[in-house]
């Protein structure tokens, strides 16, 4: 059997690391410390991990085009200049909510944008699940306590999410030109007698969805029926994202957190925070380029 390989890629410790994008033309992962407004990047090829300083929480990031990225933040939907750093707001949401902040969001295949949101101190039903394509915005889903889980399937015919309070994965069929929900959401997981929560997730080519579970200190592996078909250990407690990198997007980066742990905790897990590789056999794809006009 062949070990699987999990090793630190950024020793950049995050209290609440989240939000891992890949973009394949310059080999860069960007990724989040949520709570604390940074935006980090580093090249996979080696180097420093460099840090942006945002100004407010963000938690996710789109590619727009070479020179500009789109931020989903504390107040909204940031065009962000690459060369600059400059940020612009595009589409504000739930900028008069003092309570709330983004959380997980993903591109949809068609260039449309699912942006969660939470409340800052989890409070219940704070959030809501919202569609962003071409300038246009709808709520799709409310009452949401943890927003996480999004994404969907190569054909952008299925999308996934969760409220991570529930302990339930869902899926909902998908418009695949508009990235708009047909149907009505079914279970796909039912996680709630597991250890640990359902954080962030990718689907595969292979329909294969890769989970990281909080608290339980494992990304879990689910087949297109739902069933777990794989679990991989982590060496920290709290995995918060997976992202599928390298040229062949056949690796994942994995995001972690110290949030929520005190002192003692902390020197249990003292990787906690840090963002891993992880060297296993997966059939990974690049994120799709948002469209904001």
């Amino acid at each position: 059997m062949n070990e699987t390989i999990v090793s630190v890629f950024s020793d950049h410790v995050c209290q609440l690391g989240e939000g891992p994008s890949y973009h394949p033309a310059t080999d860069t992962l960007y990724w989040f410390d949520i709570v604390n407004g940074q935006l980090l990047e580093k090249r996979l090829s080696g180097g420093a991990t460099t840090t942006h300083d945002l100004g407010q929480m963000a938690s996710a990031i789109a590619i727009i085009d070479e020179q500009r990225q789109l931020i989903a933040a504390e107040t909204g939907l940031y065009v962000r200049d690459v060369a600059t750093g400059k940020m612009t707001l595009h589409t504000a949401i739930e900028a008069d909510n003092a309570v709330t902040r983004s959380n997980d969001s993903r591109v949809h295949p068609c260039g449309a944008f699912w942006v969660g949101t939470m409340g800052k101190g989890e409070e219940k039903g704070a959030g809501s699940i919202y569609w962003f394509f071409k300038g246009e915005l709808r709520r799709l889903y409310s009452d949401i306590t943890v927003s996480n889980s999004i994404c969907f399937s190569e054909d952008g015919t299925v999308a996934h999410y969760t409220d991570t309070s529930t302990g339930l994965l869902m899926r909902v069929g998908c418009d695949p030109a508009t990235g708009l929900p047909a149907g009505e959401p079914k279970i796909f997981v039912d996680h709630r007698r597991a250890k640990g929560y359902i954080d962030g997730s990718v689907l595969d080519r292979d329909g294969i969805l890769w989970n990281a579970c909080w608290g339980g200190g494992v990304i879990e592996a689910y087949g297109p029926d739902g069933r777990l078909v794989r679990s991989v250990a982590m060496p920290v407690t709290q995995p918060s994202c997976p992202a599928f990198v390298g040229r062949n997007a056949d690796r994942l980066a994995v995001t972690s957190a110290w949030s929520g742990k005190d002192e003692k905790q902390r020197l249990l897990d003292p990787q906690a925070g840090m963002t891993f590789l992880l060297d296993i056999p997966v059939n990974g794809r690049f994120e799709p380029r948002v469209l904001i006009a």
